[in-house]
């Protein structure tokens, strides 16, 4: 350990041959010294560990020193008091910026300063710098352009400088930005609270040690600073405060009492914690290092001596003069971070030791791995053996499986309809919500719960209303083809062209929805699958650094989902033909109103709730509702005793009564066009015309002679056109697209999903096979990655064998 006094009272007379004759005499007489040799072999090793940390991201337990507290509160006066010269640090303002990692080495055959920056991302040192403009240039350069490269305003990641000096001590400090209020012109508003986060992560490491300046003008009190310190480091054990600028505090002490109690700072601090108390030079003129440190040591000496003959009584010195002036100050850190480098050197042995044998392991992967990209007979067996995995681990997501968690993994239903980008179904006016809608399922719970939305969105659907002339073009055809069920007809094919157009949609978006739950299976499937082999420990290959093969059996999955919703939206578009056909008996079923219809709606809402919500109100009906009759009697217009009868051309389906369609008393007036009237009434079948009453040549639907009551013809047919459309819909979503979806989509992912994805992937020839594992500069990745892990296995094994000789001597 240097010794501070004799370097800060360095005479400045001194002549340069009696100083040199000095310094070596100092020199000889260290060397000979075990316990000089055994702390500096013992921080030369820390020194060089840190340095391969920061170059490799090494998250390493190694005693540092963190200087935090607030701008202008002088942590950069204290780190050029600490190094002995000047370099313009405050100048760079690098503390609002990015860390400053100051590795001091205490080198008595630096006469001047020699400073070295760490080169980015590297372990290795560059060319030693004199110039103190030059150390600034560099600091401010590394700044801005890292900077500029993340687009930030501040950085975690430090700079790192080696500074080799006769008067400065063994001591490595890191110097953080300054927090601060508001921030400066030209930066983000969020500036202070980044700077208040990064330096609460660097001081946050119980193996760190916090250095917090506070200047004296401040009272403790009124702290702004002290919170976030006590956040850190609540009861101080392992925080080192140090009141700056002490000197401007000193002229309003007047007797022994004022002084003592501010001294011990009682209160505050707690009992254990004794602050130090410094002055730094305020003369900012450019000086010599050798005048620089010499102002240093009189500043200490004023202090002193202001204490001791200009406040009544003087104050406590056996109790606070150690912790007076800078030179206490450096004394005591450069002896703390010795005393903290001999108790964490047996555990930073067996931790560079696990190190050295983690790197180990890693170079072997990366030789196997780089090995395995020519032989292709390895990497096909090892490909096929994963692809199995993750086809085995979809089919048991399907079959039901709890791991990974749902909580995570899973999905609700309206994330499963944001995500998927569907959103609700095609012409459903109502809030569908199945049961269980907002627990987070995944696998064959999801689809069976999309099962049975659709089948809640199907059956909320009412058949359309139909236009009249609709319904005219369609009756006034069937009643031209003769034959007795003209009106059933009609309303048969409204309601098969109503089911084609408005269930098409739904069972398009079915399949869409499904596949979107089967899509999801493939990061779930991932997930289960490094989860079971390190739950069982399984060695097998580590597929993970071959991008290529996971983009290609991503995309082979996908590809083979968005194959099964295709099919399957061909076969429920089949299913709709069918049941929609004119040949189709399925609006003709007589057990309609027995086992489905209406009924079936009310089961889907009594299906296992798990969730903790409850409806407010039961679903209600949502079959078809004839239109209401009119309560208006109609009447046929233009009533005449003397009116000729003659057949329409054109029928209204407008005109109520119900068209009969049995034996026709006729009473035709006399004309020559009789004869073709009859052959038109013949021609539609009309054999009833008693329901029918006939005015000014136009044949009208009325109500009979009796005066009864009947509904038109119009309401009849949509009537009758929701019932046929309730049986299409129930025929089809019951015995149809249920059964054809689940064996469609499920089936398919539990037998052929491994057959699929190893067509798609190995049934290749090998120059294709080896594209998916040697991409166009994929080697040349591979090796850079060892010679990173060769190096990073370098310098660790050197730090490993260095701490073995310290601990020897420990």
């Amino acid at each position: 350990m240097a010794n501070s006094n004799s370097c800060l009272t360095t005479p400045t007379k001194t002549p340069a041959s009696r100083r040199n004759q000095q310094i070596q005499s100092k020199m000889q007489s260290q060397s000979k010294d075990p316990v000089n040799a055994e702390s500096r072999s013992r921080f030369e090793a820390y020194n060089r560990l840190q340095a391969a940390a920061v170059a490799f991201g090494e998250k390493l337990p190694i005693p540092e020193i963190v200087a935090i507290g607030g701008q202008s509160d002088g942590k950069s006066s204290l780190l050029e008091a600490l190094l002995g010269f000047r370099f313009n640090i405050r100048e760079v303002e690098m503390g609002t910026r990015r860390p400053l990692i100051l590795q001091m080495v205490h080198d008595l055959s630096a006469l001047e300063p020699r400073c070295r920056f760490q080169d980015e991302d590297s372990e290795e040192y560059g060319s030693p710098i004199v110039s103190a403009t030059a150390v600034a240039d560099v600091i401010r350069s590394r700044t801005e352009a890292l900077l500029k490269k993340t687009k930030t305003a501040v950085s975690p990641k430090p700079i790192v400088m080696r500074a080799e000096y006769a008067h400065c001590p063994n001591l490595t400090i890191i110097d953080t930005p300054g927090f601060v209020l508001k921030a400066k012109k030209g930066e983000p508003e969020t500036t202070p609270d980044e700077i208040l986060s990064m330096v609460k992560s660097l001081a946050s490491p119980p193996h760190r040690i916090l250095l917090f300046l506070q200047q004296s003008s401040v009272e403790w009190c009124s702290s702004l600073w002290l919170d976030a310190v006590r956040e850190i480091d609540s009861s101080f054990r392992r925080t080192i405060v140090v009141v700056s600028k002490f000197d401007n505090r000193l002229k309003e002490f007047s007797d022994r009492g004022e002084v003592d109690r501010y001294l011990s700072a009682s209160g505050y601090l707690g009992e254990n914690t004794r602050p130090y108390f410094v002055a730094l030079p305020k003369d900012r003129s450019t000086v010599s290092n050798e005048e620089f440190r010499r102002q240093i040591s009189q500043v200490d000496t004023d202090v002193i001596k202001h204490l001791r003959e200009r406040v009544q009584g003087g104050f406590d010195e056996e109790k606070f003069r150690s912790y007076i002036g800078f030179g206490s100050l450096r004394d005591f850190l450069e002896s703390e971070l010795q005393k903290r480098y001999k108790e964490a050197a047996p555990a930073t042995l067996a931790l560079l030791e696990q190190r050295c044998s983690e790197v180990t392991d890693d170079m072997l992967r990366m030789e196997k791995k780089i090995q395995a990209t020519s032989d292709v007979a390895h990497l096909r067996k090892v490909a096929m053996l994963y692809t199995a995995s993750i086809s085995n681990h979809v089919g048991a997501l399907i079959d039901g499986a709890a791991n990974p968690a749902p909580e995570q993994w899973g999905k609700t239903t309206a994330e499963e309809c944001g995500e998927s980008g569907i959103g609700s179904w095609p012409g459903v006016s109502v809030d569908i919500k199945p049961p269980n809608a907002v627990l987070k399922l995944y696998g064959g719970a999801a689809f069976e719960r999309v099962i049975h939305e659709f089948r809640c969105a199907a059956y909320s659907i009412e058949c359309p209303p139909v236009s009249r002339e609709k319904v005219a073009n369609i009756l006034l055809a069937h009643a031209g083809r003769g034959g007795g069920r003209g009106v059933t007809e009609a309303s048969a094919e409204i309601a098969r062209t109503a089911a084609r157009s408005w269930l098409a949609p739904l069972l398009d978006t079915a399949c869409d929805r499904l596949a979107f739950v089967l899509g999801s299976l493939f990061e779930i499937a991932l997930e289960r699958n490094l989860n079971q082999n390190s739950e069982n420990e399984k060695k097998t290959e580590n597929m993970d650094g071959y991008v290529g093969f996971h983009a290609a059996l991503r995309n082979c999955y996908s590809r083979f989902v968005k194959n099964l919703a295709k099919q399957c939206k061909q076969l429920v578009r089949h299913h709709l033909d069918s049941v929609t056909s004119p040949y189709s008996m399925a609006c003709y079923e007589n057990d309609y109103h027995q086992g489905g219809g209406f009924g079936s709606y009310y089961k889907l809402n009594q299906a296992l709730e798990l969730s903790d919500t409850s409806r407010d109100e039961p679903m209600k009906d949502q079959e078809n509702i004839p239109p209401e009759k009119s309560n208006g009697q109609e009447t046929t217009p233009g009533k005449g005793e003397d009116s000729h009868i003659t057949i329409p051309e054109t029928p209204s389906p407008e005109q109520p009564c119900e068209i009969g369609y049995g034996v026709v008393k006729k009473e035709i007036g006399n004309g020559p066009d009789g004869g073709g009237a009859r052959k038109r009434m013949a021609r539609m079948g009309i054999r009833n015309m008693e329901p029918f009453r006939v005015q000014n040549g136009g044949l009208m639907f009325g109500n009979t002679n009796n005066g009864s009551k009947s509904s038109s013809a119009y309401s009849e047919i949509c009537s009758s056109a929701a019932q046929h459309f309730a049986r299409i819909r129930e025929v089809l979503v019951e015995r149809s697209v249920t059964s054809t979806l689940n064996s469609g989509f499920l089936t398919p992912c539990r037998d052929r999903l491994v057959v699929a994805l190893g067509l798609d992937l190995f049934a290749v020839n090998d120059d294709k096979f080896m594209d998916m594992f040697v991409a166009p500069g994929a080697i040349d990745v591979l090796q850079n990655e060892r010679q990173q892990l060769q190096k990073r296995q370098k310098i660790l094994q050197s730090c490993l064998t260095e701490f073995k000789t310290v601990a020897r001597s420990l």
